[in-house]
């Protein structure tokens, strides 16, 4: 995989600590010590002036590692009280253990009813884990609640109750924790969909499982690196001239919509495409020169004029403000039946969605919906792709054989072997034209000789870090346009 990170599911991470106890004999009560002394390592190194925690336990083994940390502090001289919640009757094993432990040792622990949440110190979630699957129930809702209204700073334990580990959906209402850490294994939900709201700073250990332990559950999901990718690229030999970088040629820019088509093409000059055309109306083509005299742009009025630039293209990027107009779909379906790779946004998207121009699948395919579009494309809603968003890029890169970039907060990317996470990016990007930015961007790196799933991934990255480094000037206000001399300081 790409990833340098592997992310996994929640059945999977059971899977792996299985394997730890029952192949590799490690107790399942010292992985439980380990996660609660890693925790409360990380606790103090955040708050190291803090005198008391809280802590709000579950019946299972999350709340096991929330009863060991409450016993650490408590033998630090930190005032450590463990609020109980469900049945604890229902603790056994490893977490009852861990139970007994901290109470033998002076550990006051007491329930909710009647509960008054402390005025300082730090509060602790040991209550659900990755377990919850569907609705809150009992006396959780009214926990969450309280500990969200506290103003107290919050730790979560392995993830913040109240989030899905599998699709990052909050599922009722959540913790809203300063730090959350996480064990065995990056659970593939904290980082995309709302559960960024929710985590604060992510913290990881493998609590000193074995490497081979790894190898026993055969995952397709990473959290991408951007240092890494940029290593792909190779050196520029220094007789590299502008025929070796890739011809990219943009199609877009309707009535109207000429701004999306030019920053489509300065985004795929500023990533290095050594030529960048832009097919479009007429009208445009003095104002495109004038944005971007770089790029060569040509008024389309026949399929003929269109011919000649589909013929010098290595890969298109289709759908910048392309538009929905007679014009526009006699572009796709040229552009489609070209045999050439192909990236599609935006108005090309609508259209496939549509059904109104059909794919011939002659040649390679990227795929950049937003949820919107993506729904569209699966004829769903919005809702349903945010509510499980790998299983939504998943869908759509089956259905349409096309390696395929589902936007948003922790986008994904994804071919037919893997999907890829990248957390990078900011909510001042929340701003018209940031995906025809993108559509550039991948198409230029595309053209460069990378593969579908490198391009895709390495511009979804690249895209995001631009605009993180454009918004330390401040994120309200972001343009789009912003990120394209960001682009170029970090290729290099």
């Amino acid at each position: 995989m790409l990833g340098t990170e592997a992310l996994y599911t929640a059945a999977q991470t059971r899977a792996l600590d299985q394997c730890a106890i029952h192949e590799h004999g490690i107790a399942g009560v010292t992985l439980m010590a380990r996660a609660a002394a890693v925790a409360f390592r990380y606790l103090l190194e955040l708050w190291p002036a803090t005198d008391a925690i809280t802590v709000f336990c579950g019946t299972g083994n999350n709340g096991g590692d929330g009863y060991l940390l409450a016993d650490l502090a408590h033998k630090r001289g930190i005032s450590a009280t463990v609020v109980q919640l469900g049945d604890s009757g229902k603790i056994t094993g490893d977490a009852l253990m861990a139970r007994e432990q901290a109470m033998a040792n002076g550990v006051p622990v007491c329930s909710f009813d009647g509960y008054e949440m402390p005025i300082d110190g730090v509060l602790v979630d040991a209550m659900l884990g990755t377990g919850l699957a569907g609705a809150l129930r009992g006396e959780y809702p009214a926990v969450i609640s309280s500990i969200n209204s506290s103003n107290l700073p919050a730790l979560a334990i392995d993830i913040p109750s109240g989030i899905c580990s599998d699709t990052g959906k909050v599922l009722d209402d959540a913790v809203r924790a300063d730090l959350t850490v996480t064990f065995i294994g990056m659970k593939r939900g904290l980082f995309t969909c709302e559960a960024p709201e929710y985590t604060g700073a992510v913290q990881f250990a493998d609590l000193e499982v074995p490497a081979s332990v790894y190898e026993s559950t055969g995952g397709n999901c990473a959290r991408l690196d951007l240092a890494a990718l940029l290593e792909q690229l190779p050196p520029r030999s220094l007789t590299t001239h502008k025929g070796h970088c890739g011809a990219v040629l943009v199609v877009g820019g309707d009535y109207g919509m000429a701004g999306a088509a030019a920053m489509a093409a300065e985004a795929a000059l500023r990533c290095g495409a050594g030529l960048v055309s832009v097919a479009t109306r007429p009208e445009h083509v003095a104002a495109l020169v004038a944005r971007a005299p770089e790029a060569m742009s040509r008024g389309v009025s026949s399929d003929e004029e269109f011919a000649l630039l589909l013929e010098a293209a290595d890969v298109l990027v289709v759908g910048p403000g392309l538009g929905d107009a007679a014009w526009s779909r006699q572009l796709l379906h040229r552009s489609l039946a070209s045999g050439k790779p192909v990236l599609l946004d935006a108005d090309a998207l609508t259209m496939r969605a549509k059904g109104v121009v059909e794919d011939s699948g002659a040649g390679p395919r990227i795929m950049t919906p937003h949820p919107g579009e993506a729904a569209r494309l699966l004829g769903t809603t919005a809702a349903v792709v945010q509510a499980d968003r790998f299983a939504a890029v998943e869908e759509l890169q089956a259905r349409y054989a096309a390696t395929v970039v589902l936007k948003g907060n922790g986008s994904l990317i994804a071919d037919r072997e893997q999907t890829l996470l990248s957390d990078y990016g900011n909510p001042g990007m929340a701003s018209g034209g940031m995906g025809d930015v993108l559509s550039g961007v991948i198409g230029s790196l595309w053209a460069q000789g990378l593969t579908a799933i490198e391009a895709a991934a390495l511009g979804t990255c690249l895209h995001g870090a631009a605009a993180d480094v454009a918004a330390e000037e401040g994120q309200r206000g972001l343009l789009a346009t912003d990120l394209l001399p960001r682009l170029r300081a970090l290729l290099g």
